[in-house]
């Protein structure tokens, strides 16, 4: 059953069934609480035993996180921007309005408006602010945009699942957000205090970042040296008698320099100060959880993204204070090698989709390369060509190594070879479930009208190596995705259990001890149903490591 949800400014809404293909299937209902609308709905689903609802709304990140702190969850939604979303960039539109205004306004061949600025990202809004209340969702119009949007998706293969998945990523990323990942603040203090020392007072460096700052003003025989201005270290470098362009690591690490140490160990001290400190501690951990504000969909390549706070970003050293509940457990699953087993089953080579089915992928390429000594050992010389092709990569021992790749397994090199051409050609490459890239922009085209300058084969061989991945890893995001789904499935059947955590092929479930074992089981299952939803009857092995342990630090 589908049910379109036009939302009022006040909590209420009005509802009206569709058929699958977004026909009107009964008259509209208004209720005056839509929260209450849906829980009662949804338990009705579960108590006759038929399939969940699926709640086609405007936007899951506007309505849901409201049902969330009424204590209503849905299980499956169609949200349309999403959508919309999909279906523009499929069409080469990628980036024009996708609110359900400005959809229903193409249907009608009306002038297109933009799309609203969300709330809280213009601070000058309040400047201009009419008073104007807040109309409200258009019931025709998401009932018109649903019907549209689904005969668009009619004849595109798996896009029908693309949709799906991405809507229910929306509610899992608004669900993270409400259940937050447990977070000790006093193991956090104690790690900032063990690296930095005492929390300093404001506008101070903590004692260790001084201590380096003072040591490294020693190294050159100044004062007054701000080791967090790149431009004052480079002249210090420069009037000691090594003149660099930069103050980037790699760069420093050349140098043979008493203060290069002092800074390499200054600036990732520093980056943790400012990137995780005690300031985003006091910002973004509340009741011993960090709560995150996911974005679904906030990469072109399907990836999620976060509106401050960094959680895709979470440094290893912090992992230690990512501690789960007396008597819960953390259960901590990434796929392993996602995107070459995704490489694997999107080519057909049925050599490399053989050695895909075991465990160690890199492991298993390796006799195709052979062992000449040196630094790199063939499992090193498989993962590199691996990693060349995906993402371009093409000098020095690559190139060589790319050529074993090709001649080995011609299918999966040629897989991603044809989508770096058409790339450079300024075509469009889709994900296996039709995800597809922006269209390269009108200063791409322009430069690379003649193609006989540097510039332009510069612009042209970034293009491709943009594609060139753009299919794999928009491939690996849909995967991921499906599991996201249907692992969220699962857990809503084993009760307790949240979803706390998701960073493109990782999850974690906070569960009690009880149910941890079930709880692994959901999670290999889940894989194992993402890998047949999107790729059928494959050899191909999409294996979780998976651990289940009282703190983050320890599953790695």
């Amino acid at each position: 059953m589908r049910i379109a949800v036009a939302a009022g400014p006040d909590g209420g809404a009005v509802l009206r069934p569709v058929a699958d293909d977004g026909a009107p299937a009964g008259p509209a209902e208004r209720v005056p609480d839509l929260a209450a609308a849906v829980a009662a709905r949804e338990a009705a689903a579960r108590a006759d035993g038929a399939e969940p609802v699926r709640w086609v709304w405007a936007s899951t990140a506007r309505l849901y996180p409201a049902l969330l702190a009424a204590g209503t969850r849905a299980a499956r939604c169609h949200d349309l921007e999403l959508v919309e979303t999909l279906l523009l960039g499929h069409a080469g539109r990628y980036g024009e309005p996708r609110s359900v205004r400005a959809a229903h306004a193409r249907l009608r061949g009306l002038p297109v408006p933009a799309d609203p600025v969300p709330h809280g990202a213009d601070p000058q809004a309040s400047l201009f602010d009419t008073g104007d209340p807040d109309p409200g969702d258009d019931l025709d119009q998401i009932v018109a945009v649903h019907a549209a949007q689904r005969r668009a998706m009619a004849p595109l293969p798996g896009f029908a699942l693309l949709a799906a998945a991405e809507s229910a990523g929306a509610l899992a990323a608004a669900e993270l957000g409400f259940d937050g990942l447990p977070w000790s603040a006093a193991a956090h203090d104690e790690l900032l205090t063990g690296l930095l020392g005492p929390r300093p007072a404001p506008g101070l460096r903590p004692r260790k970042l001084q201590d380096l700052a003072d040591r490294v003003n020693e190294a050159f025989g100044v004062r007054g040296l701000n080791p967090d201005s790149p431009a004052q270290i480079v002249k210090a470098f420069a009037a000691a008698g090594h003149p660099v362009a930069s103050t980037r690591a790699h760069v420093l690490k050349r140098l043979d320099h008493p203060a290069v140490p002092l800074l390499l160990e200054y600036k990732e001290l520093a980056r943790l100060h400012t990137a995780h400190g005690w300031a985003w501690l006091d910002t973004w951990v509340r009741g011993g959880r960090f709560r995150a504000e996911y974005v679904a969909g906030g990469v072109v390549s399907g990836r999620w993204a976060t509106n401050g706070g960094g959680a895709l970003q979470i440094p290893r050293v912090l992992r230690r204070a990512v501690v789960a509940d007396d008597g819960w457990t953390l259960v901590v699953a990434d796929a392993a090698q996602l995107e070459p087993r995704v490489l694997a089953a999107l080519a057909g080579d049925r050599a490399f989709a053989d050695a895909a089915a075991h465990g160690d992928l890199y492991a298993a390429l390796a006799p195709a390369f052979p062992d000449t000594g040196g630094d790199l050992t063939p499992r090193g010389k498989a993962k590199l060509a691996l990693l060349s092709a995906m993402y371009g990569g093409g000098t020095g021992d690559a190139a060589q190594l790319l050529g074993v790749l090709k001649g080995r397994f011609p299918a999966a090199f040629g897989y991603v070879e044809d989508a770096a051409r058409t790339g450079e050609r300024g075509g469009l490459v889709r994900s296996l479930l039709g995800r597809t890239c922006p269209p390269p922009s009108a200063g791409w085209r322009e430069l690379t009208a003649t193609g006989e300058d540097e510039r332009s084969a510069t612009a042209l061989r970034g293009r491709g190596r943009f594609t060139r991945n753009f299919v794999v890893q928009a491939t690996a995001a849909d995967w991921a995705l499906a599991l996201l789904a249907v692992l969220r499935g699962r857990l809503a059947e084993l009760g307790p259990p949240r979803l706390v955590f998701f960073q493109h092929d990782e999850v974690i479930v906070h569960a009690p001890d009880a149910l941890a074992g079930a709880v692994v089981e959901a999670v290999r299952a889940s894989a194992a149903d993402a890998a047949r939803l999107l790729f059928g009857p494959t050899p191909v092995a999409f294996p979780m490591e998976i651990a289940a342990v009282r703190c983050y630090a320890d599953a790695k």
